[in-house]
């Protein structure tokens, strides 16, 4: 809740037009809890405001005679109220202009020095606050947190010392976070960027949560047999070093898959043993579980366990990626027990929430884990849900999603902002209030540059021209970490686009020169085409553009230890975030046309070469009448539908995957690594003589039917690159207008999601 009033100075106050002076003002400690939150607080605002102004405040602990003063200290108590509260209000006492923080606990303190950093107005040498204020705020969520774990996995965590760790929870409490989330012992790979070993980071993240009175949380998947004794006994003392390193201990997440595969009836026995043990050290402490992966079978087991034994030991249950209904979950689930959410906050695809609508281009070159600055969607998002749980604990592997960490905190506290005005916040506090509504603007327009079909958003050039002015602006930043970021994402998004655009005009050319294979034949028409597509390297676009994403990969790395590459800046694996190995990825079928060729070489027989030529130059374009849609890829499926039935706990309708083979670097045909089980497809304006084939591509099955009548296939490939193709009835065709639509296969339900029937392509072909 919020309350803003106006309040009254006497004459001769340090009050102006730009507000109250606090330049030489002294931060008087007014101590009344009996356990150091104030001065802890205390500490914070004055180490922040001298990071940003300069100016380093006088500590008291009286008001001073003369002069403006921030006192900082604690409220009263009552039962009534919410102990993470805080209120800040500016006045005076007389003359004396006086800023009062005050919490009702350490949290609360803190968060109040939150507010008054968010909303300060400052610069080299300066610094002020807006008379009348009057505020007194309380959260809306219980549970407000991050995961930060400490592993080799994530894309930036691993090459951090305890002082950046320090930093980065002390600036996500500034925006209200109560709880952080450590990974203390999955993933036991060592990074040589680590700066100490897993476990002296353990206890220093639990010391440092206890520092600033946030609950510390750890995430520790049973990813062993637990029918294995000796397995099971060796997870369960990995458990117990973490208590003993454990200075303060709220919550123990266990998933129950993602990873991990036991079923319930192993999965709660071992829980049991956990909490024993953690009681032992920490007895206020709760297990939690998640149910991602469990089937309806498994998930009922969790339900009735809980509902039989009501377990003291368990905190309540954790909703993530691939977890059941969260509706379903609460209404199972007994009042007594939390329910918390796990959101993937993240990734960009394969995940819980996929970037919506986003170009293929965008997916082969910048992949799961880049800089993903999402504030206007995951708002929509967390404010879907949150009134249904207790809070979140977000899923995260780096700094990449710093901004959606913000838009997550700030809603936790008060849903009812706008993510423009969380942005503005932000940019008040790590970048400068002179220019913090047009950088918030410039990110709100990055996640627009991810909108739909890349050659057709000139927007993109737009958000480029601006992160450019902005720089021009405030070159005081470059050094800035999260400045860093945005300046990549814009600088990155232009060059996928430009090459995008470049690189799709070659394979126009190239397939003009295939199809002239019957006149000049096909080893000229293969030589010309080969020369076209190498111009996609020798006359690169957006050259310029490649050397500042280069640049600004070695700044980030340097400033919080990005990691944008495998081999030069080790990077656990090329989807993490390693967007500098696909720079230069093609956004064509170069390499799929080479391999073509050396193939097409190799056939017996002229006529045979200039045949499969003729082929490949019209995939997408198949002649007057005719239709292709490449049914994973936005920018080419002109017939997709997309305003399906939306699922639960995205509200979307189908999305296209994208695959990821061979590293990231498949050589497969572009419409072959991103695939989806459109709606329907919807043909008008067809020839009611006419004779139609429906073809398509894809891996499995494809139960296909049209007009709402099952088809049978007359060709039935099966292997990815193989057609089926489903001859259409003539009654089909009587108003002019086809409908295509499928059911995906039931019976796949026991193989691995890679191994699932798929659909990749889909002609409608009018046959003579």
């Amino acid at each position: 809740m919020f309350l803003i009033a106006a309040a009254g100075f006497a004459a001769g106050s340090a009050v102006g037009a730009d507000g109250i002076d606090l330049g030489q003002a002294t931060v008087v400690i007014e101590a009344r809890s009996g356990t150091g939150a104030e001065s802890m607080a205390a500490t914070v605002l004055v180490e922040e405001i001298e990071r940003r102004t300069g100016i380093r405040l006088a500590v008291a602990s009286a008001r001073p005679d003369g002069g403006a003063a921030i006192v900082v200290t604690t409220l009263g108590g009552g039962a009534a109220r919410n102990t993470e509260s805080y209120t800040l209000s500016s006045g005076a006492s007389g003359p004396q202009p006086v800023v009062t923080i005050a919490g009702a606990s350490q949290r609360g303190v803190l968060y109040g020095v939150g507010a008054f950093l968010r909303r300060m107005d400052w610069g080299k040498g300066r610094l002020s606050l807006e008379p009348g204020v009057a505020i007194e705020s309380k959260p809306a969520s219980a549970i407000r947190g991050h995961q930060l774990g400490y592993r080799a996995t994530a894309n930036s965590w691993d090459a951090w010392t305890v002082e950046q760790f320090d930093r980065y929870i002390r600036e996500l409490a500034l925006f209200g976070v109560n709880s952080i989330e450590n990974i203390p012992f999955q993933d036991p790979r060592n990074n040589p960027l680590m700066k100490v070993s897993r476990r002296e980071m353990n206890r220093a993240m639990s010391g440092i949560c206890m520092k600033y009175g946030l609950d510390y949380w750890v995430w520790t998947p049973a990813d062993v047999d637990l029918a294995d004794k000796a397995k099971r006994d060796e997870l369960l003392t990995k458990f117990d070093e973490v208590f003993d390193d454990s200075v303060t201990l709220t919550g123990v997440f266990v998933p129950g898959g993602d990873p991990g595969h036991n079923p319930p009836e192993l999965v709660m026995p071992f829980l049991e043993d956990v909490a024993r043990r953690l009681a032992v050290k920490h007895p206020k402490a709760k297990v939690w579980l998640s149910l991602q992966g469990f089937d309806v079978n498994k998930e009922e087991a969790v339900y009735r366990y809980v509902e039989e034994k009501m377990p003291g030991w368990l905190g309540g249950l954790v909703a993530g990626p691939s977890s059941p209904p969260i509706a379903r979950t609460r209404a199972r689930l007994p009042a007594r027990y939390g329910l918390r959410l796990y959101p993937d906050i993240t990734h960009n695809k394969i995940c819980q929430y996929q970037v919506p609508d986003w170009d293929q281009a965008y997916a082969l070159t910048l992949g799961r884990e880049a800089v993903n600055p999402r504030a206007a969607e995951y708002a929509r998002i967390h404010n879907r849900y949150a009134a249904a749980s207790d809070g979140f604990i977000s899923y995260s592997d780096g700094v990449h999603d710093d901004v959606n960490k913000t838009v997550w905190s700030a809603l936790g506290w008060d849903p009812s902002l706008t993510p423009r005005a969380i942005l503005i916040e932000y940019a008040r506090l790590f970048f400068d209030p002179e220019i913090a509504e047009e950088a918030a603007d410039a990110m709100l327009a990055l996640e627009r540059n991810w909108a739909g079909p890349l050659t057709e958003n000139g927007s993109v050039e737009a958000t480029l021209r601006e992160w450019r002015r902005l720089e021009g602006r405030a070159p005081r930043l470059e050094g800035n970490w999260r400045w860093q970021m945005n300046l990549l994402r814009a600088n990155y998004d232009s060059f996928v686009r430009r090459r995008l655009i470049h690189e799709a005009g070659l394979e126009v050319e190239a397939n003009a020169a295939l199809a002239a294979a019957g006149r000049i034949g096909a080893d000229k028409a293969m030589a010309e085409a080969e020369a076209i597509l190498d111009r996609a390297v020798t006359a690169q676009a957006g050259g310029e553009l490649k050397a500042r994403i280069v640049d600004l990969c070695e700044k980030l790395f340097q400033s919080i230890g990005l990691q944008t590459s495998v081999e030069k800046y080790h990077a656990s694996g090329a989807e993490r975030g390693a967007v500098l190995d696909f720079v230069d990825y093609p956004l064509n079928n170069r390499w799929w046309l080479e391999d073509e060729f050396k193939k097409v070489r190799a056939m017996a027989g002229e006529q045979a070469r200039v045949r499969r030529l003729a082929e490949i130059a019209a995939w997408e374009n198949p002649g007057p009448g005719s239709f292709y849609d490449d049914a994973g890829n936005v920018a080419k499926s002109p017939r997709v539908e997309g305003d399906a039935e939306q699922k639960a706990e995205t509200f979307r309708g189908p999305e296209p995957t994208y695959w990821w083979w061979d590293n990231g670097k498949s050589r497969a045909r572009l419409s072959w690594q991103s695939t989806m089980w459109p709606r329907r497809m919807v043909y008008e304006g067809l020839d009611p003589a006419g004779k139609y084939v429906v073809r398509t591509s894809g891996y499995g099955k494809s139960l296909l039917s049209v007009d709402g009548v099952r088809a049978r296939a007359a060709v039935d490939g099966t292997g990815m690159g193989e057609y089926k193709e489903f001859p259409v009835a003539a009654e089909h065709l009587k108003d002019r207008r086809l409908v295509l639509t499928w059911e995906i296969p039931d019976d796949e339900g026991h193989l691995n999601w890679r191994q699932h029937s798929r659909l990749a392509e889909v002609w409608l072909l009018k046959r003579e």
